[in-house]
């Protein structure tokens, strides 16, 4: 934030002070200014989506965390509304109110989330329109890790998920034992109050690297129930301060028992943290997750604000028991001009630029034909002489899907390694990838069945162009439409 901008600016001048700030997204939702990591309390209450995040009023770093809050009608537009929770000086989360859900209490809209430190579990109710939180006088609800855990656990405690089954309340809070992995413990209560712990519902191994690697410590954990099947997401931790990816497990929750039966890192890059998930009124399960920043704290101290929130995203599940994601179908309203391609080929090292299409705003919608996607991809933010450029390219041999950013900056404060996913094609499968581009946001959804998320921060204003590669073979694009997109 412009040192010039008092903190006691409104949320409007915030905003105003950082919109022309070119690597500051325009159509995901950020706060005005400061500090954003982890979405909260999702919840659709009377007809609206209420969307809370970790959010420190006090500038752009981690510290004195409180719940941000915002609300929209339609999943798209945003409008701020004042701040839901505060440390309270004295209290069991006066070092920070930390991660958490919302639940519909009968009627009562309440907020169950950790208090620090130590790592405890807090409640709060809220006014009918959720403007107003009142904290308990009997916070903490749960004080700590279960006894059996508490030396083992090195006080890691947070990030309680609440839902409603049977006529009870049911909690996954994330832990961790040490020197053997994470934990998802599972708890239940009558009232909310009053918590029975029954036993941890999944154990991790540190040990075990496959096929991925499941860390030291497990968070923001997510209990999705899909009928005969549920699933399982948390975000694991290497170190406090190395965040990993999240990830997922589907299986039967059968008498209070998690049975695994597949499993996957759920969104790819090492950008895409701590998602939340809640259930719509319509069914559909929607899905936010915080967009780390990938420039230096110096950067992004100058810049005034740091994170992002990902697009809203649809998760299914599919017939092979895997996790489906695909932007929510609501940014449609958001299209501006677009541009239809069909049947464009290149040949072996060569590369063409789209015209009549430039812009750091736009989603794209590219199918590549099954037989002719031999090493290539698409190119964005791309500056007329090259020198800026970020490649979204298609490795078959390696089959996997690689965001290259060695050039999408100029400047030596932001990272600029690859980041990929792996996407084995079947026989015959066209290659559709539909990406997100929004300014310093990239989010591309590989056959709706994988998603990779990455950050870049062009230092020219003219990197702006779109355009087609071919590196180790012919590709050949079945159709490519492209939309500019508006400001949210």
């Amino acid at each position: 934030m412009p040192a010039t901008l008092p903190k006691t600016a409104s949320f409007q001048e915030k905003r105003r002070a950082l919109a022309h700030d070119p690597h500051r997204p325009a159509y995901h939702f950020l706060p005005p200014a400061n500090w954003m990591n982890d979405p909260n309390g999702l919840i659709q209450w009377q007809g609206q989506f209420h969307l809370f995040y970790q959010y420190n009023p006090n500038g752009p770093f981690h510290g004195t965390i409180h719940w941000g809050h915002a609300a929209s009608e339609d999943l798209v537009h945003w409008r701020d509304l004042p701040i839901a929770l505060a440390p309270t000086p004295g209290g069991p989360d006066e070092e920070g109110c930390w991660s958490g859900c919302a639940v519909n209490d009968d009627g009562v809209p309440t907020l169950v989330y950790t208090g620090v430190s130590p790592q405890v579990v807090c409640l709060a109710t809220g006014s009918d329109e959720l403007l107003a939180w009142t904290k308990p006088a009997h916070n903490p609800v749960i004080a700590g890790p279960p006894p059996e855990l508490e030396h083992r656990s090195g006080g890691h405690f947070r990030d309680p998920y609440v839902w409603r089954a049977d006529g009870r309340y049911y909690m996954v809070i994330g832990s961790k034992e040490e020197g053997v992995g994470g934990l998802i413990l599972l708890y239940r209560s009558d009232d909310l109050v009053n918590w029975e712990y029954l036993h941890p519902l999944l154990r991790g191994d540190v040990n075990d690297s496959g096929p991925f690697w499941t860390g030291t410590m497990w968070e923001c954990p997510n209990l999705l129930d899909f009928g005969d099947r549920q699933a399982l997401i948390f975000s694991v931790q290497a170190t406090h301060t190395d965040l990993l990816y999240p990830v997922y497990y589907t299986g039967r929750l059968q008498d209070h028992r998690f049975t695994p039966e597949t499993g996957n890192i759920l969104v790819h890059g090492h950008c895409f943290y701590a998602p939340q998930v809640m259930r719509a009124d319509d069914g559909r399960h929607l899905m936010w997750g915080w967009l780390k920043e990938g420039r230096s704290p110096q950067r992004y101290h100058e810049a005034g604000w740091a994170g992002v929130m990902s697009a809203p995203i649809e998760l299914s599940l599919r017939p092979d028991n895997t996790l489906g994601l695909a932007p929510v179908p609501e940014l449609k309203a958001l299209r501006g001009r677009g541009w239809h391609y069909e049947g464009v080929g290149l040949n072996l090292g060569s590369f063409e630029l789209l015209a009549d299409v430039q812009g750091d705003c736009l989603e794209l919608a590219a199918v590549f034909e099954a037989d002719e996607v031999a090493g290539g991809g698409l190119l964005l933010r791309r500056s007329p002489d090259g020198e800026e450029q970020t490649r979204i390219v298609y490795q078959p041999a390696q089959k996997r899907l690689v965001i290259e950013r060695e050039q999408s900056s100029l400047d030596d404060e932001v990272d600029r390694q690859p980041c990929s996913l792996p996407i084995d094609l079947a026989p015959g499968e066209h290659l559709s990838l539909h990406i997100l581009l929004d300014r310093s946001v990239i989010e591309v959804f590989a056959n709706g069945r994988a998603c990779l998320a990455t950050r870049v921060y062009p230092s020219r204003s003219d990197s702006v162009g779109v355009g087609l590669l071919a590196r180790d073979g012919r590709i050949r694009l079945k159709s490519l439409d492209v939309w500019e997109m508006k400001s949210i």
